[in-house]
């Protein structure tokens, strides 16, 4: 029997730095079990989207390789994106395998499968302190990626554990953020929330404490102000992709914490998290 056309899915982006470590994978599975089988039944639709983290780092160093970012963005050359391949394939059959043991019906994916992550090449990328970076073999989600093979899997209620791989019109590989792939799937299969589960709790303030709400005209002064640094930059702009998109509202969540996880993807008040949502168009009278 297949989910109704109507069901909008929830889209988790996990953070590679939840899956590497045992305790902290455990957590996330057991966070997506109860958000999908908890009681014996499926509930929302659900796509997950996950990054490789520090062990793409590791493995970059055990090859002799530097790791190169810019506003959390991977600068990838033809080495660089070997290992980061090599790495995500690894960790997304670990999550997968755990997924599956606990129940929950995942499927491993990566963004070349029927073109569902197909990319163009990004464009030279202007960083929050004005320079034009060229990040080489990275990947921007095109608008025409063929979401027919996710929809159809959460329809036959399958869960698809996407790694962040695209794939360019001509068939290499690509480095996409998984940030920014997440937030591109979301919108393209209208979905209901974006969750993107990290190791911080939410989006932190000048004064370090976490903002609950905020509207995505905050976004770029948060930028601006370097109040927003490195890997939360490329958070928030796959927030204002997603809301623009349709999304009804983000949550950034402390993933490290099992029950906020589980909250952030039901709670219109989750702890640990802030949640984000398109600023109202205000009309004069």
């Amino acid at each position: 029997m297949r989910i109704a056309a109507r069901r909008r899915p929830l889209v988790l982006k996990v953070g590679g730095e939840l899956l590497e470590d045992r305790a902290l994978l455990a957590g996330v599975v057991s966070a997506v079990a109860r958000m999908t089988i908890g009681d014996g039944n499926v509930h929302a639709p659900l796509v997950i989207i996950h990054g490789g983290g520090k062990e793409i780092d590791a493995a970059l160093k055990q090859a002799g390789l530097e790791k190169r970012q810019v506003d959390g963005l991977r600068i990838t050359d033809g080495a660089t994106l070997e290992v980061v391949v090599a790495v995500l394939g690894a960790v997304n059959t670990r999550l997968v395998a755990a997924l599956n043991t606990a129940g929950v019906p995942a499927v491993g994916l990566t963004g070349a499968d029927a073109n569902c992550g197909l990319s163009e090449l990004a464009a030279p990328h202007r960083a929050a302190d004005g320079r034009a970076v060229d990040l080489g073999r990275v990947g921007v989600p095109a608008k025409d990626a063929d979401m027919r093979l996710l929809e159809s899997l959460v329809g036959d209620r399958f869960v698809p554990v996407v790694a962040c791989i695209g794939i360019g019109r001509d068939g290499t590989l690509l480095n996409v953020n998984a940030d920014t792939l997440a937030g591109h799937l979301a919108a393209r299969l209208s979905a209901k929330r974006l969750v993107i589960a990290g190791t911080t709790p939410g989006v932190l303030g000048r004064d370090g404490a976490t903002l609950p709400l905020l509207e995505s005209t905050a976004f770029a002064q948060l930028v601006s102000s370097g109040t927003a640094t490195a890997g939360m930059i490329a958070k928030l702009r796959a927030c204002e992709h997603a809301l623009a998109g349709g999304v009804d509202d983000v949550v950034i969540v402390d993933g490290r914490d099992a029950a906020a996880l589980v909250a952030a993807a039901e709670s219109d008040t989750p702890p640990r998290a802030t949640r984000l949502i398109a600023t109202a168009t205000r009309t004069l009278a």
